[in-house]
């Protein structure tokens, strides 16, 4: 070995010991509630500011990692609330984790499965703050620990959340106009089918052909409204159908599957692999939505993209309005995928009046930049922070 390869290989080994003897001191959860720019309806819900759980871990040698949860409207979505995930995070899942190494990233999972069942959101944040850490000591980015980035920027997807399609329209088209997004996805379920889908014709109108339009009916359709109004989307050309009826009804949305010529997109019916097995078997759709709010992890959610790829599912980068923390946490997973077809739709950092970081995550020319610096490659602005933070 070459002199000049044994002087960078020795520093290398000395970080990589003094991580792997690093260990989990301590672990803290915040709730904040951040504002944001438009009211975000959903078929059960609507928000004005969006709730996030901030964990921080801090490791023995003086690192911090930031990951974060994301709920909508409480436990609406899914069962998770930000109070109750920094419930399980204080009292559940930190004393299991705490004095452990800091680079067990396997050996955390299993810890945390044994403390707390399911409680996937505040399992995700906090393995996103031990990879912010670890990365950060090894002067890695998350990526690079999660197998290595093969891709840096990714198509990014605008929801139109609003309900108002003359507004919608305007928005879109700004979106357009400043080349930040050219693919939108409309919120359904919030009104009768048939005012949806005046809504949708508006905005079919109001953007031209060349439009790539996805609909999300989260779960707000029976399968006989599915079998009356899906030739209309079809004739409107969506190019993607979210969720159309209930998570429970997998034989339902089958059915609608095998109906429709549009692909369905399996979200809230599939959170773990088996999940993800059983709605590929009885052919539920053909495109899978990727959350960590759903796998619990992201080394979790890159074996669930795996299942879902082996199933004939094509992939899908969901969010839950995450700011830039969480998108970047999200983005380091997707970076590493062989495969994402449908990009992503991490405009949560968007449709905050302020977000939570120092240095926001990059749109450019209608793609989002996955951060390249050390961890999660974002820093937190304290003060945002402090002024978002609930006041218990």
């Amino acid at each position: 070995m070459s002199r000049a390869v044994i002087e960078i290989a020795e520093p290398v080994e000395r970080v990589q010991a003094h991580a792997k003897d690093t260990a989990i001191r301590s672990i803290r959860a915040t709730i904040v509630e951040a504002p944001t720019r438009r009211r975000h309806k959903l078929s059960n819900t609507e928000v004005t500011h969006q709730g996030y759980v901030l964990v921080r871990v801090l490791l023995d040698n003086g690192v911090t990692g930031i990951g974060e949860a994301s709920t909508l409207g409480g436990p609406r979505w899914a069962e998770e609330s930000v109070e109750s995930i920094k419930a399980a995070v204080t009292n559940y899942l930190a004393p299991a984790l705490l004095g452990q190494p800091a680079l067990a990233f396997e050996a955390h999972a299993l810890r945390m499965s044994k403390a707390a069942t399911r409680n996937f959101a505040a399992k995700g944040a906090i393995e996103s703050a031990l990879l912010d850490a670890a990365g950060k000591t090894l002067g890695l980015p998350a990526s690079a620990l999660l197998g290595g980035a093969v891709r840096e920027r990714m198509e990014v997807i605008w929801a139109l959340a609003s309900g108002d399609s003359g507004q919608e329209v305007e928005e879109a088209k700004e979106k357009l106009r400043r080349r930040e997004h050219r693919q939108f996805k409309i919120k359904f379920g919030f009104n009768r089918p048939q005012a949806d889908l005046k809504r949708l014709q508006a905005l079919r109108a109001g953007l031209g052909d060349d439009v790539r339009l996805i609909v999300d009916v989260n779960q707000g359709w029976t399968e006989a409204e599915c079998i009356r109004f899906m030739p209309a989307l079809e004739e409107l050309d969506v190019a993607l159908i979210e969720q159309p009826v209930s998570a429970l009804q997998l034989e339902a949305m089958a059915r609608v599957a095998a109906r429709t010529s549009i692909p369905l997109l399996v979200d809230e019916a599939a959170f773990t692999k088996e999940d993800i097995a059983r709605a590929g078997a009885m052919g539920c759709g053909s495109v899978y939505s990727l959350k960590l709010v759903k796998s619990g992890g992201l080394f979790e959610m890159k074996r669930a993209a795996a299942v879902a790829a082996a199933h004939g599912f094509e992939l899908y980068g969901g969010c839950l309005l995450e700011s830039s923390i969480g998108a970047a946490a999200h983005l380091a997973a997707f970076a590493t995928l062989p495969r994402l077809e449908w990009g992503t739709e991490h405009f949560g950092p968007r449709i905050l009046v302020e977000d939570l970081v120092v240095n926001p995550i990059r749109f450019d020319e209608f793609e989002i930049c996955a951060p390249d610096g050390p961890g999660l490659g974002v820093e937190v602005d304290e003060d945002k922070i402090r002024a978002f933070a609930r006041k218990d």
